[in-house]
């Protein structure tokens, strides 16, 4: 089905707007309000008269012409409100909301958010008193020079001035001459930034933002950048100055950020958001912002966006962004040259005659309208700036000579351009440069920054025979000072394989350093050793120093669990080597045993000595390439809840639990001199790992029915359909390490190594083997990973922990603070509790109900109601996400919005309600209000059944609460909320059991003997 869109605006920007758009397959026509000569008539492309500023009769248009989708051009239409004018009447509409778009239409309110989310920015104060303000440019320590009225000014309400004088003259005129209307009633004055202006833009969708190629406008009159400012003479696409790290540093410290602020203040951005940013030496800090595309970028940028606008729009809305992420046309430029009347951007004449237009069309031009109209049948001029002649080829130079052949054929009288656009370009891309190792993508002070914040990390690793300083070119350790006489050393080394590719994913990294070091110190515990002190290897393209500080923090906390100390370590910075976000580790481990202590003992093991295996944490750090694949080729997604059976989380956070550390637990046990071996089941599973332990000429027998293996494995047998050796010689299959001990000794050790809160078992004995005969015989492993799957599936066995039964995923509807969201979290946390909460959902951002979540570590969700045309269609993404989290049940706690028949249907008997009255007295809002004016001496709360009519559902559960003489409408309320809390998790315990369901007649039924 193709659709009918309408463009606000009447420049060039929306002329480019209406002409990309009008290229999509869902586009059946595009209307510009009120629209230029080039959008009269131009294919889908036409223009309407109605008028703007009128948000209700603008709705009614839209919905009577059966407009689709609304894309606000200029920022004053956002700042009036448009936004959510249109969105409430039911019309889509793409662009930030007026509060949103206040980063543009106040100055003043932008520094102050970039201040309060450490964006880069300059120095800066704010005036409504211009004396005030003359006294700080003279005073101030930086140069004061830049003078910037407060609120819109068409893009012009700037002056930098030369000198401190010139700067006073700059407040004078917009404070006392109102040179910029009510737009300079508030002035910011700036520190002066020295570097190369860029334009970054970005799609934003309130949680992902896109960037896109950066720009350079060029807003002086005259060639050489001289010349009094305009709206812009002219820009090109892609900025050379802007290398993919640099725009990486960007989106990070500036865009993104920007919209995670947005976002946590409750006023999710979505639309275009355009950071006008100096190149300083000290990095790129933000001019301004502006809430829509610039005029003229937005007419090179639109040309090299290969992507369907109309499509990615659509996802922007949908909050799907990270999900149709632009692409945009590689190894070409687009140039843009502004065509303007003679006099501007003073005083100009209208009506003059345009001619060349075929002319420049057939030399493949792109003329985009601006300042023009038409006039009985010719295009005539009819503001400032007239046309922006646009090219696009391979080279920057290419391109600019292409667009100035445009120059010659368009013509009226007294026009007015640049022929030097992208002059700065030219010659960065001409000079030569001296590199810096900056330049070359490694950021020596990032490294230093993560090293200043993993240094306490690290110090708390201390230990006796090391006292950690980062910072030396190596790491001391006295044996001595630990206590050893005649010690041996043992070293290991290892990584974590492909779980990082998970982990990445996921954006889970501080679980993965407890990986590296369990790997390392493992394995030196085979032979016998104390680990003493660890040392990572960190490699990246690009440094992020939140996800690095993320992942030592974690090999710091697991070098605490090990008992060994963070001694050092390298991070390297190599560009070209990784992909963004993607990085490898490496660890290194040393540990030390007595001699008489060193493990194994071939010559003691022999015939009939018992296996004793230690329970794994689950896959730990090996298989995981198959993992991955079996996993790709599944139904399930990393974000999905676990296999049944695998408790409650996700399948990301299952495959990410850390490898156990036994190294704290089981060197006591080895040191008692009864243990003969002990085999880490690392790389290589149970096949490969215990012969290495053993003598030539013995073996193992395993009975897998013997030990308890977790449902993740039977679940990857089953999906990958692998074979027992595979299995075997994979995995871990639950069994993280073995011990050999003698016979006689078995049962102390067990009871041993079980108080030291490990689980263990005896899972088989040593054998002799004839020569070519395998080393490990593992008995009964499919009939093992089977019966593991019925047990957790259906009921327990001999040899086998009782399943936990599978609790009812709970999705909980708020729009405020979520006082009930909070009762209902302290009892699904209870052990006992036969439901956990899946995820919070709400239709406004930034309320304390989130927060409640957040800090039980539930996923939130926020789906805002106003940019859904009706009911139906927000209840539809209500009910993905429920679908998506595999919700079973429904609370709606303080969710103030009516869902529609079909979701409400969809979801009956499975979706509760509480009421704070006594139902079926005092329906509706204001139920408090209903009892104290009935006079009722009784009131109380009741959660019930949500049905199609409001408070009509059949009721669960209810509590009286008196109503006391003297009672108000607050204390009435308080003491009922005491109820509620009480009451609305009891009724969903009651719901989550099976104790009460709504029967096929729609009527309560209880359970048997309930």
């Amino acid at each position: 089905m193709t659709a009918r869109v309408l463009v606000i605006g009447n420049g060039g920007r929306e002329h480019a707007l209406a002409w990309k758009l009008s290229q999509s397959h869902h586009v059946q026509q595009v209307l510009v309000a009120p629209g230029n000569a080039g959008t009269a008539c131009s294919g889908k492309i036409s223009n309407t008269a109605i008028s703007v500023d009128n948000h209700a009769a603008l709705a009614q248009f839209c919905k009577h012409e059966n407009i689709a989708l609304v894309v606000v051009g200029p920022e004053a239409p956002l700042a009036a409100g448009v936004v959510e004018s249109l969105t409430s009447a039911g019309v889509r509409c793409f662009g930030p909301t007026a509060k949103a778009a206040q980063l543009e239409s106040s100055k003043r309110f932008a520094k102050e958010f970039m201040d309060r989310h450490g964006i880069p920015t300059a120095r800066w104060r704010a005036f409504t008193s211009p004396e005030e303000a003359c006294h700080f440019i003279l005073s101030a320590d930086f140069p004061a020079l830049v003078v910037k009225a407060s609120g819109l000014a068409a893009g012009k309400g700037v002056i930098v001035a030369e000198n401190k004088e010139a700067a006073c003259k700059a407040v004078q005129e917009i404070m006392q001459e109102k040179s910029f209307g009510a737009a300079g009633e508030t002035i910011v004055v700036e520190e002066l930034l020295e570097g190369e202006e860029i334009s970054c833009l970005c799609f934003s969708d309130g949680k992902t933002v896109a960037p896109m190629p950066p720009a350079q406008d060029h807003k002086r009159l005259l060639e050489g950048d001289h010349g009094p400012n305009t709206g812009g003479m002219g820009a090109y696409c892609p900025a050379p100055q802007v290398s993919k790290d640099l725009l990486l540093e960007i989106k990070n410290t500036v865009l993104q950020r920007a919209v995670d602020g947005m976002q946590q203040e409750g006023t999710p951005y979505v639309g275009i958001l355009y950071a006008g940013i100096m190149l300083t030496k000290d990095g790129p800090k933000v001019l301004e912002f502006n809430c829509r595309f610039g005029d003229p970028e937005c007419q090179v940028i639109l040309p090299l966006l290969k992507s369907d606008l109309f499509e990615v729009i659509q996802s922007a809305l949908d909050g799907l962004l990270c999900t149709s992420l632009p692409a945009w046309l590689d190894d070409h430029t687009a140039v843009t040259i502004v065509m303007a009347s003679q006099g501007y951007p003073g005083a100009y004449a209208k009506g003059v005659e345009i001619t060349g237009f075929p002319e420049a069309q057939a030399l493949g031009l792109q003329v985009f309208h601006a300042g023009t109209a038409l006039q009985e049948g010719r295009v005539v001029t009819n503001g400032g700036r007239v046309l922006a002649v646009t090219a696009i080829q391979e080279t920057l130079s290419s391109a600019l000579e292409e667009a100035k052949k445009g120059l010659t054929l368009l013509r009226f009288a007294g026009s007015i351009y640049r022929t030097d656009i992208g002059f700065r370009a030219l010659a960065f891309l001409q000079r030569p440069r001296g590199l810096t190792y900056k330049d070359s993508g490694v950021d020596i002070a990032a490294g230093n920054m993560l090293v200043k914040k993993i240094q306490p990390l690290a110090k708390a690793t201390s230990r006796a025979g090391c006292d950690v300083a980062l910072g030396d070119f190596a790491g001391l350790f006295d044996l001595k000072a630990a206590g050893f006489k005649d010690p041996l050393l043992a070293s290991g080394t290892d990584g974590v394989g492909t779980k990082l590719k998970i982990a990445q994913l996921c954006n889970k990294h501080d679980t993965i350093g407890q990986d590296l070091v369990a790997m390392c110190v493992n394995d030196i515990l085979a032979q016998g050793a104390e680990p003493l002190f660890f040392l990572d290897y960190f490699a990246c393209g690009k440094l992020d120093l939140k996800t690095t500080e993320a992942v030592v923090a974690g090999i710091a906390k697991a070098c605490g669990k090990a008992g060994c100390a963070l001694l050092g370590g390298e991070t390297a910075e190599m560009p070209d080597m990784y992909p963004p976000g993607e990085y490898d580790l490496a660890g290194f481990a040393v540990g030390a045993m007595e001699r008489d202590q060193k493990l194994p003992h071939l010559e003691r093991i022999t015939e009939g000595d018992v296996v004793v295996g230690v329970a794994s944490s689950g896959l730990h750090s090996n298989g995981f390439s198959l993992v991955r694949k079996i996993v790709a080729k599944s139904s399930l997604q990393y974000s999905a809840p676990a296999p049944a059976g695998c408790g409650d989380q996700t399948l990301g956070d299952l495959l990410l639990t850390p490898t156990r550390i036994y190294s704290h637990s089981l060197l006591p046990v080895l040191r008692s001199g009864h243990v003969k071996a002990f085999a880490h089941i690392t790389g290589g599973g149970l096949l490969e790992n215990i012969p290495r332990v053993l003598p030539q000429k013995l073996g193992v027998d395993l009975d897998a029915r013997s030990w308890k293996i977790p449902r993740i494995f039977s679940w990857l047998q089953q999906e990958g359909q692998l074979s027992e050796e595979e299995m075997a010689r994979t995995f871990n299959c639950g069994v993280g390490a073995v011990l050999v001990v003698p016979k006689e000794h078995t049962e102390p050790l067990l009871r041993d190594i079980r108080q030291r809160q490990e689980e263990a078992w005896v899972i088989g004995s040593v054998v002799a083997r004839t020569k070519g005969s395998p080393c490990v015989k593992v008995k009964n492993l499919t009939e093992a990973l089977q019966v593991d799957r019925s047990v957790l599936e259906n009921s327990s066995l001999e040899n086998h922990s009782p399943a936990h039964p599978k609790k009812a995923r709970v999705a909980v509807l708020i729009s405020g603070t979520g006082s009930n969201l909070q009762a209902l979290i302290d009892s699904t946390q209870q052990p006992h509790s036969a439901s956990r909460i899946a995820v919070v959902i709400s239709n406004k951002a930034g309320v304390a109900g989130l927060e409640r979540a957040q800090r039980a570590d539930i996923p939130t969700r926020v789906i805002n109601h106003k940019l859904y045309k009706d009911r139906v269609e927000f209840d539809n993404a209500i009910d993905q996400v429920l679908e998506e989290f595999s919700t079973d049940i429904v609370c709606l706690a303080g969710f103030m919005r009516i869902l529609s028949g079909p979701f409400v249907r969809k979801w009956t008997g499975k979706m509760l309600n509480i009421h704070p009255s006594l139902l079926p007295s005092f329906k509706g809002a204001n139920a408090h209000e209903q009892a104290l004016e009935a006079g009722v001496t009784v009131s109380g709360c009741t959660v019930h059944f949500v049905s199609e009519d409001v408070d009509a559902g059949q009721i669960i559960l209810q509590e009286a609460v008196p109503v006391k003489r003297g009672d108000t409408v607050a204390t009435l309320s308080e003491r009922v909320k005491l109820a509620e809390h009480k009451v609305f998790p009891a009724a969903l315990e009651l719901v989550a059991t099976g104790a009460v369901q709504l029967g096929e007649n729609g009527k309560i039924c209880w359970a048997k003997g309930q």
